[in-house]
């Protein structure tokens, strides 16, 4: 992390003048025709603020190489750093603003012809290939200028540039601000908000897996970062030394196949104090199974993949034939499956996983049962948590679960917990939210485990099912409680009808996978 301070000669900016600075930039958006919304504006808003962010960290590192007697190269090059065309009040604004940010080429800040901005930062390499440049360029790639007002775009940049990403009091204050403007974002998203996953259910699966200092941490579909924080966040606690910390850095990787998450999860680690986040911005389902070596193996997968498309004929290829499907869920719970450590020099243990898939998986047949086979019978799959109705609400009524495990050995015993409602609810709400408060009883229970009300267990025997020459019949985890009546006695009607059409769309998804019975 850098060596983040507080300058002596700037005085210091206090967390409601923080609160006041970025409403009042969004405020200033909202004048604009060309940004639509929330969906518009934090996009907007976060490229901007990752500029003046790499600014302020240029000058720390320049100025400690500087003490050091050390030459220092820049990522950005004048005229392309914040300081040259941004940091001035009256600097250049209007369409001569708007045409140095958004084209091929254009009149720099110093009077010259050349790239515009974002072409320039679009192209940056660095002399090994593996630098600050490379995060830069392919930031910028999914990157675009909405606002058609560069007079208000000035004002944006202008209010910006009183945010200090060299004082470690303002840095916490707006990583959290950030967190509340990415909920806001993903509520504007509605069903489309894909890469949410509610922070008390993050909090939980980061707290029961327990990442150590000096684990390696993934999540191949890390949205806008969510798993990542709160890894980094846990990590950091144990960290006592710079040394440490130098390790915690090298231990947080991420992958995202879309843009926008992708820019929001970089800068999402950059707030939260990571110096060079390691997202790949690409599909990781790209990378075919076979290829996977004990190099690219990590201690921890924290991961809620997306679940209900679908993908390119080409990707499926990445996978065995028996096992190829049109679930995306699917795809990832075995590139998990094959990422985890296995026993042995590297891991005493094995990897561990937590996982969020739909209830679509855990009764599945046909390609789902052959992968749930591997799952019991070459890991052990110690725990399911079973999330009650509207967790995930607005985004998703597809009840959903966790799942937990990891390579020790295969699977004798799956312990269920299921997490339930308040006292009186029937659904979470997105006013209504689930709060990690409720999860103290099944963490308590965690770590001494009895079969309750809550809790129980099945012997892994008892749902995977074979014909006599051992050939996989089904594998059903969909186990009810025992403990308790019918869910579906107390689910509202619409509820009900929901979660039906739900499980018919699986079953017509994977019925084409199946070749009559699996073997």
């Amino acid at each position: 992390m850098p060596r983040i301070h507080t300058t002596p000669t700037k005085s210091k900016t206090s967390a409601s003048q923080l609160r006041s600075i970025v409403k009042s930039a969004r405020d200033v958006m909202r004048k604009d025709k060309g940004l639509s919304g929330d969906l518009d504006r934090l996009p907007m808003l976060t490229w901007i603020m990752f500029l003046k962010f790499l600014d302020d960290m240029e000058n720390i590192r320049e100025a400690e190489a500087t003490l050091a007697g050390e030459p220092y190269h820049a990522a950005i090059a004048s005229p392309y750093r914040w300081r040259d065309w941004a940091a001035q009040e009256d600097g250049i604004s209007g369409d001569d603003l708007k045409a140095f940010i958004n084209q091929d080429e254009a009149v720099r800040p110093d009077g010259s012809r050349g790239a515009g901005l974002f072409k320039y930062l679009r192209g940056l390499q660095s002399a090994n290939g593996a630098g600050r440049e490379e995060i830069i360029a392919t930031v910028f790639r999914g990157v675009n200028n909405r606002m058609e007002s560069g007079y208000l775009l000035r004002d944006v940049i202008n209010l910006v540039n009183k945010i200090r990403f060299d004082s470690s009091e303002e840095i916490h204050t707006l990583s959290h601000l950030y967190e509340t403007m990415l909920r806001e974002m993903r509520d504007a998203a509605g069903d489309s908000g894909e890469f949410y996953t509610p922070r008390p259910v993050v909090q939980l699966m980061v707290e029961v897996s327990d990442p150590r200092l000096g684990e390696v941490v993934l999540d191949p579909a890390c949205g806008t970062g969510g798993f990542l924080v709160e890894a980094y966040t846990h990590m950091l606690a144990q960290c006592r030394t710079g040394a440490d910390r130098q390790t915690l850095e090298t231990s947080i990787f991420g992958g995202e196949a879309k843009p926008l998450p992708y820019l929001l999860g970089e800068m999402n680690l950059l707030l939260h104090g990571m110096e060079s986040p390691s997202i790949i911005y690409g599909n990781s389902l790209a990378q075919p199974l076979t290829s996977i070596t004990n190099a690219d193996r990590v201690d921890v997968i924290l991961t809620n993949p997306p679940f209900g498309g679908e993908e390119e004929r080409g990707i499926l290829g990445n996978f065995p034939e028996d096992k190829q499907t049109a679930e995306t869920a699917l795809l990832f719970l075995q590139l998990i499956m094959r990422k985890l450590r296995r026993v042995g020099r590297d891991s005493e243990t094995g990897g561990r996983a937590a996982v969020v898939v739909p209830n679509g998986t855990l009764f599945g047949d046909g390609v789902a049962a052959r992968i749930k086979a591997e799952l019991l019978t070459e890991f052990n799959l110690h725990t399911i948590v079973r999330l009650p109705n509207g967790v995930f609400a607005p985004y998703t009524p597809i009840p959903t679960n966790l799942l937990f495990f990891d390579r020790s050995g295969l699977t004798s015993t799956i312990w269920y917990y299921e997490q339930p409602l308040p006292e009186g609810r029937k659904s979470y709400t997105k006013t209504k939210p689930l709060r990690y408060e409720e999860f103290q009883p099944l963490l308590a229970w965690w770590r001494q485990r009895e079969e309750n009300e809550q809790a129980w267990q099945v012997a892994a025997a008892d749902v995977l099912k074979t014909d006599t020459a051992g050939n996989v019949l089904s594998v059903n985890l969909d186990i009810k409680n025992p403990n308790r009546a019918d869910p579906f006695e107390h689910m509202p009607p619409e509820q009900l009808i929901e979660n039906i059409l739900s499980k018919d769309n699986t079953f017509a998804k994977i019925s084409e996978e199946k070749s009559g019975r699996i073997g």
